[in-house]
């Protein structure tokens, strides 16, 4: 009786693990909805998604590709931190960057006509 107790608990520990494992994964760790890598597309829309998630001190990349020329942002500009990034068309760029306080980090095109922002979370 003893041994399959045994292997019983170590089975039962094994599941909470992978389950624990695939929550954190999965994003649900914390509940927080703050991701390292954000996908954000220019569109006729502007730039989609127009706000994002971040927090205090993490950095974040944002992968931006503009998928059209009918547009005026052909460069994200984050004006706060001095960052300039071109956008061609139809080509992922990478912008990396650690938000150093809490609020609202506004970026744009460079005309300033365009705009989204990092909602950044302590």
């Amino acid at each position: 009786m003893q041994r399959t107790r045994g292997r019983t608990l170590v089975t039962v520990a094994a599941v909470a693990g992978v389950l624990a494992f695939a929550a954190v994964a999965a994003g649900c760790g914390d509940g927080s909805r703050v991701k390292d890598r954000v996908t954000v597309e220019v569109t006729n829309e502007g730039f989609v998604p127009k706000e994002i998630p971040a927090k205090v001190g993490q950095p974040i990349t944002l992968v931006v590709t503009r998928k059209t020329d009918l547009t005026c942002a052909k460069q994200i500009v984050f004006a706060d931190m001095g960052i300039e990034k071109d956008l061609p068309l139809n080509e992922a760029v990478e912008v990396t960057l650690t938000p150093d306080r809490q609020g609202d980090l506004r970026f744009a095109c460079d005309m300033d006509m365009v705009a989204g922002k990092l909602i950044v979370e302590p």
